[in-house]
């Protein structure tokens, strides 16, 4: 925010803010919806899948995005009101703290939404040896790695976040990954359709086949949202980091809040994907409402 601050006084771009209570709704509402979704792959056995663990990844990496924004706004108001100061050690180590936070959120999804895309992947084209390749156990050691790496990463990133050597690979990752997941469904897409004409005379096959297309397709809808949603942020790290006093990019740092904004939206439509596009999630959540009832 300092960065964005200086490099507006060469730019006639105003700043826009959002209101702190907009954030504060904002993230309450994601770290709600996503913690819905973890009780009800709890709860429900029927859920106890490779594939809902998975989703449950993405939940927490939501969830986090989220917590972070609301720390990072209650640090900002206790330094307005005097309570904190900017440049103190102790500030420093908290601001280090959260910024591992926003990357664990960033590397969590992305890695998240790639073990996704892969089970997807498999479950598609490798149907009758899917339960033989992604077995519960061997779903749980992914998610143990991933987690582990995007941990010990975010540390390590968020302590020499001032070195261009640690910026470049990680602002490289994000294109990089997306680029891989794209790939990976386009490839997807074409096996699909040609598999759709060879299987067109067998009704299971097919009732089997929409199913599977159909979790491919509520996929593709949590890649389009999540680069809607990071893309500008991870941009705005980019332009802060390499052409901080370029007024085309004061321009851009300008609407920080609003990318801000935009990370936590990305944990709110999530679930509501989830629930609108799950037909066993939406009957978990009336159970659970209406025993809460």
């Amino acid at each position: 925010e300092n960065i964005s601050d200086s490099s507006l006084n060469i730019t006639d771009c105003t700043q826009v803010v959002v209101p702190e209570e907009v954030f504060f709704t904002v993230a309450a509402a994601g770290i709600l919806e996503n913690l819905l979704i973890l009780i009800a792959v709890v709860r429900n056995k029927n859920l106890h899948l490779p594939m809902y663990f998975f989703i449950c990844s993405l939940a927490i990496s939501d969830m986090l995005g989220s917590l972070y924004k609301t720390l990072e706004n209650i640090f900002i108001i206790l330094c307005k009101m005097g309570y904190l100061t900017p440049h103190g050690d102790f500030e420093k180590k908290l601001d280090d703290a959260m910024d591992s936070m926003f990357i664990l959120s960033l590397l969590g999804s992305i890695f998240s939404l790639l073990a996704i895309a892969a089970d997807r992947y498999i479950t598609i084209f490798y149907a009758l040896r899917y339960h033989n390749i992604m077995t519960l156990r061997r779903a749980l050691v992914i998610l143990a790695i991933i987690w582990t790496f995007c941990a010990g990463s975010s540390i390590a990133i968020a302590l020499f976040s001032y070195e261009a050597a640690t910026v470049i690979p990680f602002t490289i990752l994000f294109p990089l990954m997306m680029f891989f997941i794209l790939c990976l469904y386009v490839h997807m897409f074409l096996l699909a359709r040609s598999h759709a004409k060879k299987i067109a005379s067998l009704p299971t096959s097919t009732v089997h086949h929409r199913t599977n297309m159909k979790g491919a397709i509520t996929l593709t809808i949590f890649l389009g949202v999540f680069l809607c949603c990071w893309a500008p942020f991870v941009l705005h790290i980019l332009l802060a980091r390499f052409c901080p006093h370029n007024p085309y990019c004061a321009c851009y740092m300008s609407i920080f809040h609003v990318n801000g904004t935009l990370i936590m939206c990305n944990a709110i439509i999530n679930p509501m994907i989830f629930a609108f596009r799950s037909p066993e999630l939406r009957s978990t959540f009336k159970k659970m409402f209406y025993c809460s009832r």
